[in-house]
């Protein structure tokens, strides 16, 4: 067989794109297989969900990134929905790890990757360079969130809303008023661990049908918390909208299905502007 040929980088793209900084929060969701593998067949035929102790696993990622450019910077917000899985030609490769495992990092093959089924988002490049360059089932939407900052009040609580919104003629993002779904992690109180689980495979599958996948590196550990258990308690997934596509295969997938973990990445910060003090 001969080398397949790599996607192309369509202009004004350039590739790997480089996060200057990222805060991100993962759920995951063991939920029952039947489901997940109708939704994942409909939207990437070309791969299987993964199997952890008979369970598939679901996984909210919302972002926030700052990107700096020849231009200035730029600010996005996104949540994904994704569905663990793996290309089904390869199967033969895929190691026999349970979800913690998966969740620190143990698999090196990074074939279980993310098959993205939603990617809402707040930016109209970020959603073209999304749809272009990987596939993704991304479309506009507009968030509001709290989340862990030195320059707040101490804790690690986060809290996402995700609104829907709609693309402008002008290339903007028109916020509208419909609550899609909201998620809360009250992780203060539980213990983290560090896990070594980047590079992240993302799967796609573009309007042709070819299926493909883009790695995404992170130069530091998450923090991973064990959610099952007592402390199941900790996080809440509530949908809004129970009639758009998101809200049903929300409902479908995940249901009132508690989280099994959760996954923490904030960027450190590289400077601070200290308190001023008096000349007398």
């Amino acid at each position: 067989m001969s080398p397949l040929p790599l996607p192309p980088v369509a202009a004004p793209y350039q590739l790997p794109f480089h996060y200057g900084a990222l805060h991100n929060i993962g759920l995951d969701y063991l939920v029952g297989p039947d489901p997940v593998r109708e939704v994942l067949a409909k939207h990437h035929p070309a791969l299987t969900a993964a199997d952890f102790d008979g369970q598939c696993l679901v996984s909210l990622n919302y972002q926030l990134y700052f990107a700096q450019y020849q231009f200035g910077g730029g600010i996005t917000q996104e949540i994904e929905v994704n569905i663990v899985a793996y290309p089904t030609a390869a199967a033969r490769r895929i190691p026999q790890v349970s979800y913690q495992q998966y969740a620190q990092g143990h698999d090196q093959t990074k074939l279980l990757g993310i098959a993205r089924i939603h990617v809402l988002c707040d930016n109209a490049l970020a959603i073209d360079a999304g749809r272009t360059l990987y596939a993704e089932p991304k479309y506009p939407g507009w968030f509001e969130a709290e989340m862990p900052s030195l320059n707040g009040p101490a804790g690690d609580t986060w809290s996402i809303r995700c609104h829907a919104a709609e693309a402008t003629a002008d290339g903007g993002i028109a916020r509208l008023e419909t609550e899609l779904f909201s998620f809360d992690a009250h992780l203060s109180r539980l213990t983290s661990v560090p896990a070594n689980n980047t590079p992240i495979t993302g799967y796609g599958t573009d309007s042709t049908g070819a299926a493909l996948a883009g790695p995404m590196n992170v130069y530091q550990p998450y923090r991973w918390y064990d959610l099952s258990g007592p402390v199941s308690a900790c996080s809440r997934l509530t949908v809004h909208d129970s009639a758009g596509d998101v809200g049903q295969d929300l409902l479908r997938l995940v249901r009132d299905t508690p989280a099994a973990g959760a996954w923490t990445f904030q960027s450190p910060p590289v400077a601070a502007h200290n308190r001023p003090y008096y000349l007398g």
